[in-house]
This record gives structure tokens, C-alpha cells and sequence, in this order.
């Protein structure tokens, strides 16, 4: 079901008779008259497709999907921020945001350039802030468009969670888990625990996005990702929360038949040939260089800095480049024989493998069977 054909009123008028237990105080709290919340809360039942009130004579029992979906509501409603806007206001600056022009935002949507106009000209009345700036022939998110974008996708993932968790209630084990894969885990700990989940879980939707610490943190920020896997930062930023999974000790390699092969090469012979490694700041760039720094060795020449594994795979079998890998993310290259390990990094260049979410994100049942199947299969790594 879309979120965005729900009206965010009769959500949290729902929200309301769930807090207070009836209709007549819901509806002072949402200033609409009685018959305007029965209403609206029997059109919201009516695209759920579930009841989520038993009408009592002492008040308002709410069902099991009542009690899933309200608490998920209102935190939505406190990511939006104002009983002012509306879902289509939502939905219109989301894709403004995420399209960078009226033009994008209409194909997303499918509304015209003027109904978009008009949403984002009344939903920045409705907030009493400028949201969008021109520059130049574009357009740009304000520092306030910016923080209202953030809100509002997060507010869209907190009613995607409430609509998948009472989907669940009803027998429909749909839902969706979107997840930021960084490199060291693509090769065997994420395809694992995905593939469990899909025995598990046979119509829910799996979301893998890959890319850097730096490419994938502003997503997860956002609710368009519901964790990030891979090398876990030394200290995690405020809004984050980091737990590990696994202890990687990588492995300095090179293309068959290197002048290295067939030796256990000092490091002082590792800095005689040039270096594909991953970018500066990266938590393998700073294992690397630490490895030389604690032989008191000065760095080799790095003329490829590079994150992808498949790039440098190709550059170290046509050239005598080292690089530094975890040995699952080139097990096939070692096994064809095209790639070999030279040698272990010291035993103190140990880095983590684990899993980031946001600080304060309430995983629905799918996304925690997601965490769980993750730490069942670094168990057996």
C-alpha cells in the first residue's frame, strides 16, 4: 500500500483514540467534531483493510494493529513537525528534494509542475520558513528545506514500518529491509544472511545499496536505509548506533607470479612496489599506513586509490600493484589462481566488521530478523 494515499489527519486522529481511549476525546485533541473522526477513522479502515478499534460501550479497545500502528504514527507526525501539513505536501517536497528540480519531481510523482508548486509555496506557509532557494537557472533545499527533507523520509520509514507491521498481524508477511553494504561485507557475511532471510520470509522485499562509509551514511540518516554493514568507525557519530559482528585481519596480495610470490616478503619489500588501496580516512587506508608506520618504514607510492575490489582485482593481474583485502572478498580469485596472498597484516591490524543504525530507529519484526540471521552467520565465519 502507498503511505502517500493516506491522509496524515485521520492518522493521527487513530493515533488519538489509541492515546486516549475514545472518540470525543480524539477529537478535542485533533480540534475536529466527533462525526469527523468517526469519519475519518472509518475511511482509514477501510484502506487498511483491518479494524483497528473494538467499539465498546466504556470507549475505544484498540486491536492489535491499533497498538502496532499508532506509536509508529505518531512518530511520524513528530518528524513532520506541524498538524498543519498534509500528505501531499509530503510527498511533493520529497520528490523535490530527492529530484532537485520541479521537473524531476513530476516525473517521480506524476503531478503536474503546478500542483508541485503550489504544494511546496503552501507547505512552506504552513512551517513559516523558506524551504527552496534559486540559483542561478536551479533550485536548492534552504539549511530548513534540508532538515524538513530529513524529517519527512523519515517519517515516510516510520509509516512503511507501521503499514508492514500490521500486514504482518493480518497473515501478510510482506515488508522491506533496505541495507548499505560497504565492501567487506558483499562477499560472503550479507549474501548469507540475506538468502536465510528469504527462506524465512519469501515475500518481503531485501534492498541492498552499496557503496562507502561516506556514500551510504547520509541515506541512513534519512530512513532510505535501514542499517549499514561493513568496517565499523573507531567512534560512531552521535546520531548512530555501531555493534560488531566479526574480527577481519586482511591480507596484502598480489597477481600470480609477482617478484613477491613464493616468499614471505618482509615489509620492508612491501614498500618496493606501488599500492592500489582504498581512499585516505578509510579504516583500511589507516590500517595500512600503520602497518608501515609501526616498522618504521616510510609509506609506498599509492597511485591508485580505489574502493572497488573488482577494479583492483583487474589491476593487480596486469601489473605487480599490492593492495591489502579481506581473503573473502578475493576467495574465487585465489582459488582460480590469478590472485595470491603474500602475506598476513600484523596481528594488531585487526578491524571490525558490524553493522551501523540510526540512534534512535525501531526495527519492524522483518528488520530484526534481518539483525539476527546477520550475527548467526559472523558466528560461523
Amino acid at each position: 500500500m502507498d503511505i502517500f494515499s493516506l491522509n496524515l489527519r485521520h492518522l493521527r486522529a487513530a493515533a488519538e483514540i489509541e492515546r486516549l481511549g475514545s472518540i470525543s476525546a480524539a477529537a478535542q485533541a485533533v480540534s475536529l467534531t466527533q462525526p469527523a473522526v468517526t469519519q475519518a477513522l472509518s475511511r482509514l479502515e477501510g484502506q487498511l483493510g483491518v479494524a483497528l478499534f473494538d467499539r465498546q460501550p466504556i470507549g475505544m479497545a484498540p486491536t492489535g494493529a491499533a497498538q502496532v500502528l499508532a506509536p509508529r504514527v505518531r512518530r511520524a507526525l513528530h518528524q513532520i513537525g506541524s498538524p498543519r501539513v498534509t500528505m501531499a505536501e509530503v510527498r511533493a517536497f520529497i520528490a523535490l528534494a530527492d529530484a532537485g528540480s520541479y521537473v524531476g519531481a513530476s516525473i517521480i510523482t506524476g503531478l503536474s509542475q503546478s500542483s508541485l508548486h503550489r504544494a511546496v509555496r503552501d507547505l512552506s506557509v504552513a512551517l513559516r520558513r523558506n524551504l527552496v532557494e534559486r540559483r542561478g537557472r536551479g533550485l536548492a533545499l534552504t539549511e530548513a528545506g534540508r532538515r524538513t527533507a530529513r524529517g519527512f523520509r523519515l517519517a515516510r520509514a516510520e509509516l512503511e514500518a507501521g503499514l508492514s507491521e500490521v500486514g504482518r498481524l493480518e497473515g501478510r508477511e510482506a515488508g522491506r529491509v533496505a541495507i548499505g553494504a560497504m565492501p567487506l561485507s558483499r562477499a560472503r557475511l550479507l549474501p548469507g544472511a540475506v538468502m536465510a532471510l528469504h527462506r524465512q520470509w519469501p515475500d518481503a522485499t531485501i534492498e541492498i545499496v552499496e557503496g562507502s562509509h561516506a556514500e551510504l551514511l547520509e541515506p541512513l540518516r534519512d530512513g532510505a536505509l535501514d542499517l549499514m554493514i561493513g568496517a565499523l568507525r573507531e567512534v560512531a557519530p552521535a546520531d548512530l548506533v555501531q555493534a560488531p559482528l566479526l574480527k577481519d585481519r586482511p591480507v596484502v596480495v598480489a597477481r600470480a607470479g609477482h617478484p613477491l610470490a613464493g616468499r614471505e616478503p618482509t615489509t620492508d619489500d612491501l614498500t618496493r612496489f606501488p599500492w592500489a588501496i582504498a581512499a585516505r580516512g578509510t579504516p583500511l587506508r589507516r590500517l595500512w599506513l600503520r602497518m608501515f608506520d609501526e616498522a618504521g618504514l616510510a609509506p609506498p607510492p599509492v597511485p591508485v586509490e580505489c574502493g572497488s575490489v573488482m577494479t583492483i582485482r583487474q589491476i593487480l593481474m596486469e601489473s605487480d600493484f599490492l593492495t591489502l583485502l579481506a581473503v573473502d572478498q578475493i576467495a574465487v580469485e585465489l582459488e582460480a589462481g590469478w590472485l595470491v596472498r603474500l602475506c598476513d597484516a600484523p596481528a594488531q591490524m585487526m578491524r571490525t566488521i558490524g553493522f551501523t543504525t540510526r540512534a534512535d530507529w525501531r526495527p519492524t519484526a522483518l528488520q530484526r530478523a534481518m539483525l539476527g540471521l546477520l550475527e548467526e552467520q559472523a558466528s560461523v565465519e
